[in-house]
């Protein structure tokens, strides 16, 4: 059983900042990709960035140069570190990992379960 824990979400004034994390536990034989998603609503959820096994970064490009996605391999944990937050920033933001389940070598998608980040004055 794999679970993955989210944290770090709430209320921030537009400018403001957040951190974000994403702790996977469980039976992991290892882990390729770390990202994170988020969707608000009435809109379809969509990548926001997502980090590899080897450091590699990826980044929509309505967060390049505010957010920072970042992973600890040690703790299974990834990070979005979000700068100069705005009020269309207001999501449920989802950790979504790619991992080999242990018990059956094959390898999964799994989903945080979201954690609420409201941007506003």
């Amino acid at each position: 059983q794999v679970q993955l824990v989210e944290s770090g979400g709430g209320l921030v004034q537009p400018g403001g900042s957040l951190r974000l994390s994403c702790a996977a536990s469980g039976s992991m034989f290892s882990i390729y990709t770390m990202g994170w998603y988020r969707q608000a609503p009435g809109k379809q959820r969509e990548l926001v960035a997502a980090i590899n096994s080897g450091g590699s970064t990826n980044y929509a490009d309505f967060v390049k140069g505010r957010f920072t996605i970042s992973r600890d391999n040690a703790k299974n944990t990834v990070y979005l570190q979000m700068n100069s937050l705005k009020q269309e920033d207001t999501a449920v933001y989802y950790c979504n990992v790619d991992l080999v389940i242990l018990a059956t070598m094959r390898r999964a998608d799994y989903w945080g379960q979201g954690t609420q980040v409201t941007v506003s004055s």
